[in-house]
């Protein structure tokens, strides 16, 4: 197959713009069914086990749609698999809406995984290949603050819907299914913007396209990715069903607003840090980690839920802070060529940290409750957060002792870390779902 050109240059608010919207979107869909667990739980007598199932479903099956369509994109265009993925989202959400069961929940979680997997690589990838010189930066902060506020805006509009709404298991994703077609049809007159290629079926063949320079990155990023992810991964799952245990007396609409506050936290932290040294950000971000544990361990003693949404809130700016951080390195470490499977590898480290430990939590709660293991999952959450505080501080340390090539060497005078004394060194900018 001979390659294609895109046929029009990639510039253009409004295709920017779309993109970031589906990218919204997709998220939005993945949160949706938090305020909605109860409402489950309740009907058909689900387990804390079972809603973790239903949780890790879609991130497992995420991350298969990653490893085999991370780059698809890249030979097929950004465009076709685009309209494929959201086909697939609309019937997810269809299912969804007549689900009758367990079972009809997961495999509505598994379509919608493979879907956002499929979307969100060759979404955030043509928000690259748009990138305005006149703006520089601008496609890598969209791709870091658009899955949180969409995830933010999903869980909020549920959550109303929740309250208002007469038959909220259908009215969510019957608003969710307008969305995706209003997007589809708004996505085929837009130009492409990646050159075709061949190879597409042999990209298919599951594998990590990730370059050294960001393997470098992420190894030495990972401790933090790992810990605000499956932070995020409690909150996300097990956050109605603590909220209930701790305030039993609460109205039901309130179960899903402690992951709202995570992520509602999240999106403008990411906003606010953009101008920030990437590891600096990181650092913050793991930090913000310990308290957020501490305090939910406290709402969990105290039967307080004001320590929970406290600790939410942490959790949030950690959240926002490390996905900057990390993803902003990520992008900056390797070439525009490698960016569609570079992203996947992200993603497929960051939602294995949100799924699996809270499969774990599940399956714990079901043998010792859920207090006692939503107490040992942030035990851990604290200890690796402490492991990320130190990786990055040694970093940063030998970063700042270590002088540019064309300067001339200075006596240290001090141990801080700041962000102007860390700003004298940049990582190697060679170019990120």
């Amino acid at each position: 197959m001979r390659p294609r050109g895109p046929r029009t240059p990639p510039s253009g608010r409004l295709p920017f713009a779309l993109h970031v919207s589906i990218l919204i979107a997709l998220l939005a869909a993945s949160s949706a069914p938090t305020p909605l667990y109860p409402h489950y739980q309740g009907r058909w007598q689900l387990s804390a086990l079972d809603i973790t199932v239903v949780f890790s479903a879609y991130a497992l099956a995420l991350l298969i749609a990653l490893l085999t369509t991370g780059t698809l994109s890249d030979h097929l265009g950004r465009r076709p698999v685009l309209l494929g993925a959201l086909a697939v989202q609309i019937a997810s959400m269809a299912l969804f809406a007549t689900a009758g069961g367990l079972t009809a929940l997961i495999v509505a979680r598994v379509l919608q995984g493979i879907a956002t997997g499929a979307a969100t690589s060759a979404a955030g990838a043509a928000l690259l290949d748009l990138e305005d010189p006149a703006r520089p930066g601008r496609p890598a902060l969209a791709n870091s603050i658009a899955p949180v506020t969409g995830m933010a805006v999903g869980v909020l509009a549920a959550t109303l819907m929740v309250r208002f709404a007469p038959v909220p298991t259908l009215t969510v994703y019957a608003a969710l299914i307008a969305v995706f077609a209003a997007q589809a049809i708004a996505l085929v007159p837009t130009p492409e913007t990646a050159r075709r290629r061949p190879g597409a079926l042999r990209s298919m063949r599951p594998h990590l396209a990730l370059p050294p320079a960001a393997a470098r990155t992420l190894l030495f990023n990972g401790a933090g990715i790992v810990a605000v992810w499956a932070l995020g991964g409690l909150y996300s799952s097990l956050g109605p069903g603590l909220t209930r245990s701790i305030s039993p007396g609460g109205p039901e609409y309130a179960d899903g607003l402690v992951f709202f506050t995570l992520t509602a936290v999240a999106a403008p932290t990411v906003y606010l840090t953009r101008g920030m040294r990437a590891d600096v950000c990181a650092l913050l971000g793991s930090s913000a980690v310990l308290p957020a544990a501490a305090l939910t361990l406290g709402a969990l003693h105290l039967a307080d839920p004001m320590p929970l949404f406290a600790g939410a809130a942490l959790a949030g700016f950690g959240f926002g802070a490390v996905s900057q951080g990390a993803l902003r390195a990520v992008v900056d470490s390797v070439p525009a060529r490698e960016k569609s499977g570079t992203l996947a590898s992200y993603y497929v480290l960051s939602y294995l940290a949100m799924s699996l430990p809270a499969i774990g939590a599940g399956a714990l709660a079901a043998g010792i409750g859920l207090r006692a293991a939503a107490l040992a999952y942030a035990g851990c959450m604290a200890v690796l957060a402490s492991v990320a505080v130190a990786t990055l501080t040694v970093r940063l340390r030998s970063r700042r002792r270590t002088p540019p090539p064309d300067a001339h060497p200075r006596p240290a005078t001090s141990n801080c870390i700041s962000v102007a004394s860390a700003s004298d060194i940049s990582i190697p900018a060679t170019h990120n779902r």
